[in-house]
């Protein structure tokens, strides 16, 4: 299965292999995966998937913590979510915060943490009965019903202002990495409904005189107010998107994909396009999880598209897992389209990564997707891609780099670097091993040995006759890497 991909053989291990890439996974709730599961059962389970998803090689995890307008965490505005408890409203017994878990938990792997929020929706099907705490009973007049769910009126400046506030207490909160926010902006449309916003129009029409523009600039409005809510209450995190992967067909535009699809734009009424060039947004993750091949939405097509149309901002293809494995390779019926699809990504210099939906399916290895993961695409570690239009300054170099016995063995010890600012403050650390007279490359991830929090490695000593040469570098919330500074080390 693996003869095709190993037709890159003859390339350097950095050209093969980048040294930044986003590895993502989502972890969703609505699922029911977790609903009604005790504590320790759904700590047990989580750690589980990080320990696989670690060992694949996932550098970032997006876990759902708002699905509702209810919460997988201490909210003082929204109820505790039926997805966790079974009932929403019900604490957890004994009470817990999944969200700061996932955060403790990520970081201890060296994975970053999305809290990934659902804005508009605020009761789905299977949802019976809404907890007195939650914000419909409070406001009712924020929401309307369409397609027998609950939602906030997009139209309305006070459902901004509430999504804003919940966002505000989030990044305020908790050590996250970034708010993302997945493809529900407007409803998916249900055939023969309209959606009642006749009120909010006549009230809040800003002189628009056709409703598809205003209902555009109203999705537009919420995307620039969390973006300037979060980089207000902290520079660092990041805003990131998932929309759905055509954003308009080449028949509703010239500029549009060769695609048949349900379109974000005139759809969704989601301007991703416009999002990622004003900035507005720090990373775009299209849900491209059509299979090679497909008669309205190829992947191959779409993907080359959004590599073209949406680099202003780093861009990663949403993977669904499942169907990759199940679909087969056009040009090798004898496996699935996995290779291709990684081999098509890798190809193309403005995708900076993957996210795979869904993570328990990677965890499970369907179709071998673990497995070739691990010894494949994602074999040697990788740093996160940068974000130079948030920050660009590297932290400085670490100090006092050591090689010291102590009782659990032969430890490489450094200092943090001396840092002005919390965003020059130096989070991460990335160890790097040499031969002797092997060159010093930091852009070969085969060499990386470790990315840590800690301010120790473990030295693997085995008799201390041979020499190497380790690397030690800094690096910031925002995965700017330091100078080096290395050390010769005899183990």
């Amino acid at each position: 299965m693996l003869a095709v991909c190993w037709g890159m053989r003859g390339l350097r291990a950095e050209e093969r292999y980048p040294k930044r890439e986003f590895r993502g996974a989502w972890i969703q709730c609505v699922n029911g995966q977790f609903q009604g599961m005790p504590t320790e059962k759904m700590k047990q389970t989580l750690v589980s998937q990080l320990n696989s998803l670690q060992k694949a090689g996932i550098n970032a995890v997006i876990f759902q913590v708002r699905a509702e307008a209810d919460a997988l965490y201490k909210s003082p505005y929204e109820p505790w979510s039926r997805f966790l408890t079974g009932v929403q409203g019900k604490a957890p017994a004994p009470e817990w915060d999944p969200l700061q878990f996932m955060v403790d938990e990520c970081h201890k792997r060296g994975m970053e943490l999305h809290a990934w929020i659902n804005p508009y929706r605020a009761k789905t099907k299977g949802t019976a009965a809404l907890s007195p705490k939650h914000p419909y009973n409070r406001h009712p007049e924020l929401f309307v019903t369409y397609g027998g769910q609950l939602y906030f009126d997009p139209g309305l400046p006070e459902s901004r202002k509430y999504i804003c506030r919940i966002v505000r207490d989030i990044v305020g909160r908790y050590d996250i990495d970034a708010i993302h926010m997945d493809d529900y902006f407007y409803p998916y449309p249900n055939p023969g409904e309209k959606f009642p916003d006749d009120l909010s129009f006549a009230a809040y029409g800003r002189g628009f005189s056709r409703r598809e523009d205003w209902r555009r600039d109203n999705v537009n409005v919420l995307i620039k107010e969390i973006h300037e809510t979060v980089r207000e209450v902290k520079p660092w995190v990041k805003f990131g998107v998932s929309p759905f992967g055509i954003y308009r067909n080449r028949n509703s535009s010239p500029n549009g994909s060769d695609t048949r699809g349900l379109q974000n734009y005139d759809d969704l009424y989601a301007d991703v396009l416009l999002w990622v060039n004003n900035g507005w947004v720090d990373y775009n993750i299209p849900q491209v999880y059509w299979e090679i091949g497909h008669p309205a939405a190829d992947y191959d097509t779409l993907v080359r598209w959004w590599a073209r149309n949406s680099a202003a901002r780093p861009l990663y293809i949403g993977q669904d897992v499942m169907r990759t494995v199940t679909k087969a390779d056009l040009k090798n019926p004898s496996q699935n389209q996995m290779l291709a699809k990684m081999d098509l990504q890798r190809s193309l210099p403005a995708v900076k990564g993957s996210c795979l939906w869904y993570a328990a399916a990677v965890v499970e290895n369907k179709g071998n997707y673990r497995d070739i993961l691990a010894g494949r695409y994602y074999k040697y570690p990788a740093l996160l891609p940068a974000s130079p239009f948030i920050d660009d300054e590297a932290p400085k170099k670490v100090r006092k780099v050591k090689p010291v016995w102590t009782e659990d063995g032969y430890l490489l010890f450094w200092t943090p670097p001396k840092a002005r600012t919390e965003m020059d403050e130096a989070v991460q650390y990335v160890v790097y091993r040499f031969d002797r007279k092997e060159k010093v490359d930091l852009d070969d991830p085969s060499h990386i040995v470790a990315i840590t929090r800690e301010t120790f490695y473990k030295l693997p000593y085995e008799g201390g006759k041979t020499k190497y040469r380790y690397v030690v570098t800094a690096l910031d919330r925002l995965h700017n890497e330091s100078k080096p500074v290395s050390k010769r080390i005899k183990l």
